[in-house]
């Protein structure tokens, strides 16, 4: 009797011309992209690079920073980079323990990653340099680092200020790692 009830509910619904409206899934904003273009770092640094000519360089002001320390911000999509620079002085041991930071800081993000990829990047220049990529709902998706092994080290670390949603910002990711690798080819050492 139950099921005679249903299939007579289900015919009788099926006949009327009633149309049904769905609510629109949510979208996200469509965001512009500058095109890819460069100048050269302006200022007393240990180190010399080209970066965009959508971005602007201002000194790093978070509690601890340390002399040439700076953030390459990108106001129109809302992120910036963050260059943090130790000096090596010839010391391995140094160079061991920023590395381990380096490292340190990107595990920091594990609790809502996804999956982390690490690789070495080979730069047209002839260096090196290494790149670790995170998957998730985190607030840096890449981050990076190159050093001459002796005397420099140098951090970069990609932020978006928006909510972290992977899928909608992933083409402002892949739009930063296309900035951070040109800052990598034209890093140079002073």
């Amino acid at each position: 009797m139950k099921y005679l009830f249903v299939l007579i509910l289900g015919l009788v619904s099926c006949g009327s011309e009633e149309q049904v409206y769905f609510q629109k899934p949510k979208g996200y904003a469509r965001i512009e992209f500058p095109e890819h273009a460069y100048q050269n770092l302006k200022g007393d640094y240990p180190y010399a690079f080209e970066y965009s000519t959508s971005a602007e360089v201002v000194p790093d002001k978070t509690p601890g920073a340390e002399p040439y320390w700076i953030l390459v911000k990108y106001p129109s999509l809302n992120a910036f980079i963050q260059f943090t620079y130790k000096p090596l002085r010839g010391d391995l041991k140094k160079l061991d323990e920023h590395v381990m930071d380096a490292y340190k800081l990107a595990s920091k993000h594990h609790i809502k990653a996804l999956a982390q990829k690490e690789f070495i990047v080979q730069l047209k220049n002839g260096r090196t340099a290494v790149a670790i990529e995170i998957d998730g709902e985190v607030p840096s998706h890449y981050q990076f680092y190159s050093t001459d092994t002796s005397r420099h080290f140098l951090r970069g670390a990609v932020y978006l200020n928006e909510a972290t949603l992977t899928d909608s910002l992933k083409p402002v990711v892949e739009y930063l790692k296309v900035d951070a690798r040109h800052i990598l080819e034209t890093l140079k050492w002073k």
